[in-house]
């Protein structure tokens, strides 16, 4: 039980109507969860309005509610909460009510278009490895030291943060990474959190769908920056076009990292094979597992980050050598027949043409590179038909498959990615709508010493269909077919 007054502290109030000075069990968002003596808050959504069931959560037990507008029906007994934004008082109420766990330990959000869960989850496993106790919040998973919990967003909802994090106090962990989306920015789940640095990747075209033009979508990761206070450090890739304006209004020290370009830290890629790279970071040469220029900058995003943080340099370099791939980023296996299979998440255009790049300048002759792709459903419809051309301009054969259609047409989709395949690639595209089959089929075609690339889903083990989840794992899928196959 907490003291509403107590949870109440730092959220701007409009108006109270009722006793604060009362003692609650639980605050909820989901008027489904709400049971007797919880805070209720309304918030708005992009499909359902909070306020629409404030009368429910009072029925159901409600014992105060937090709202931008309040209901022309109040209740005896229950206490009403006017504020402005109901997102950020959420926010806040979250961080009090679990005794404000981020200032407890040193947390670090990364956000960017890609690399986010390489990073975070490298970062988790370096930190593991020097002996510390670590927290990791990822699109994969949530880690609690050794305790993993399943998530289904790149940012969970602010109770869920606060109460992990809370659980991280307990067991003792020292540092978290945690992916910070911008979705999860625009909708106040990373407010009232208390950063000790954050990091800023890279920033291409996706989730236009959502924030409508990309400089709202840039702006948005910026406010990530603009919030940590001058005792946080500020991290940014500034061979980004984007990086410097992530620091432009930060108070937070403000470092650099890049390949090109002059920056504190720097890295040089000097050998690239299929099975790492040789790279020199601060003037020391490192073998890493992790191959594709895309890798060189989350491995020195790593580096610099262990540094902030105060791990020794030496020792850093050398557990970046042993950190392995992330499932499903560039995660990779050859069959007998020397067939390379690759397994990447890349879902933006930006993704797809680095993974593929990657892929052209590991070649040593004539092998054929495959590419299995589809684009989500309900999602940035944009982005279809350049993914269409950058596939199908950068493979010897492109197969247009269904990704998770979720709501739409997996038809549609398809003909909305052949819409960006100019004239002169018509013939190296296949569409086939299974997923399963469009995999088998690439099997099929290869050869040997061929490189088959399936991209979009990485570490999902499913496939989504209107509102259906089914068992559904890329690697597993193209490794059974090439087994099955003989090859």
């Amino acid at each position: 039980m907490k003291l509403l007054k107590d949870i109440l502290f730092g959220v701007s109030l409009s108006a109270v109507s009722g006793d604060t000075n009362v003692m609650v069990n639980q605050v909820h968002f989901d008027s489904r969860k709400v049971e007797m003596d919880d805070v209720f808050v309304a918030v708005r959504g992009t499909v359902t309005d909070g306020h629409q069931y404030l009368q429910k959560a009072v029925e159901m037990g409600a014992k105060a509610v937090v709202c931008e507008e309040l209901p022309e029906l109040v209740v005896n007994g229950v206490t009403y909460i006017k504020v402005p934004d109901s997102a950020s008082a959420l926010a806040v109420l979250a961080s009090n009510f679990y005794d404000s766990p981020s200032k407890n330990l040193k947390l670090v959000g990364i956000t960017g278009t890609n690399g986010k869960t390489t990073v975070s989850t490298l970062l988790y496993n370096l930190f593991k490895k020097a002996g510390f106790k670590v927290g990791l919040i990822s699109t994969i998973k949530i880690m609690v030291d050794d305790k993993e919990y399943k998530t289904s967003h790149t940012t969970p909802d602010v109770m869920t943060i606060n109460q992990h994090l809370s659980e991280m106090n307990g067991e003792g962990v020292e540092f978290c990474f945690m992916e910070v989306s911008s979705h999860g920015i625009h909708q106040k789940r990373s407010e009232g959190l208390h950063f000790a640095g954050a990091i800023f990747t890279n920033l291409s075209h996706d989730h236009l769908d959502y924030h409508k033009s990309f400089a709202e979508y840039r702006d948005t990761k910026k406010k990530l920056f603009d919030a940590l206070p001058k005792s946080a450090f500020a991290l940014s890739n500034i061979d980004d076009k984007n990086g410097k304006v992530m620091l432009q209004n930060t108070k937070a020290k403000k470092q650099t990292y890049a390949l090109k370009s002059y920056a504190d830290y720097r890295a040089q890629i000097l050998e690239k094979q299929f099975n790492g790279q040789l790279l020199k970071i601060d003037e020391n040469e490192l073998w890493s597992k992790l191959i594709g220029d895309f890798n060189a900058y989350n491995l020195l995003a790593i580096y610099a980050t262990a540094d902030l943080l105060g791990l020794e340099k030496m020792e850093t370099l050398k557990l970046i050598s042993e950190l392995e791939n992330v499932d499903g980023r560039f995660q990779y296996f050859i069959s007998k027949e020397r067939i390379t299979a690759i397994v990447d998440y890349a879902h933006t255009p930006d993704a797809l043409k680095n993974v593929l790049v990657t892929i052209n300048a590991l070649r040593t002759g004539n092998e054929n590179v495959i590419t299995v792709v589809g684009c989500g459903g309900d999602r940035d419809k944009s982005k279809r038909p350049v993914m269409g051309h950058i596939a199908s301009e950068m493979s010897t054969q492109a197969i247009f498959t269904s990704d998770n259609p979720r709501t739409e047409s997996p038809t549609t989709i398809i003909e909305e990615m052949e819409a960006g395949v100019e004239a002169q690639n018509t013939k190296k595209v296949l569409s086939i709508e299974n997923r399963k089959q469009a995999i088998k089929t690439a099997c099929k075609l290869a050869l040997a010493n061929d490189i088959i690339l399936v991209a979009g889903k990485g570490h999902e083990t499913y496939q989504e269909t209107d509102g259906v989840r089914v068992d559904f794992d890329d690697f597993k899928e193209v490794k059974e077919a090439l087994e099955d196959l003989g090859k």
